[in-house]
């Protein structure tokens, strides 16, 4: 298992707003917050065909370079638990044509002040709630 944790996520570009998970994937390294979509789910926030401000660009990623549309600071993201909602963080967005999982870099999980604590078994928290509170990881969510 890994962390993933449930987002709602709003296009500044587009104004839609989308409740969806994502995995946490502190291996996802740049220097700013970004979140990376399935180009479904930028279907569903009104950002593909891309908008003309976006950018092709080329990514790495473990199955070797990858090309994403680069949409810069066009999200506003929050994460949403059972007993809060924490944001919005500003963040770029990436539109993946192969990716089907959201997916948030090191960047935006410290910016939304997310603690993972076991990311084999799934377990997390934010950086200010009480010692012994443990939270669980969302089922994924595949677009």
């Amino acid at each position: 298992m890994a962390v993933r944790i449930k987002l709602k996520l709003k296009s500044k570009t587009s104004g839609r707003i989308m409740e969806t998970s994502a995995l946490i994937n502190t291996g996802f390294e740049t220097e700013n917050p970004q979140i990376l979509i399935p180009v479904r789910l930028a279907k569903e926030l009104l950002l593909y065909p891309p908008p003309h401000k976006s950018n092709i660009i080329e990514i790495g990623t473990a199955g070797g370079p990858s090309k994403v549309f680069l949409i810069r600071n066009d999200a506003d993201v929050w994460v949403i638990t059972e007993d809060r909602e924490k944001g919005p963080k500003s963040a770029d967005i990436l539109i993946s044509l192969i990716e089907e999982e959201v997916l948030i870099n090191d960047k935006l999980t410290e910016e939304l002040d997310i603690i993972i604590l076991a990311p084999g078994s799934g377990k997390w928290k934010f950086s200010d709630d009480p010692v012994d509170k443990i939270r669980y990881s969302e089922k994924p969510q595949y677009w």
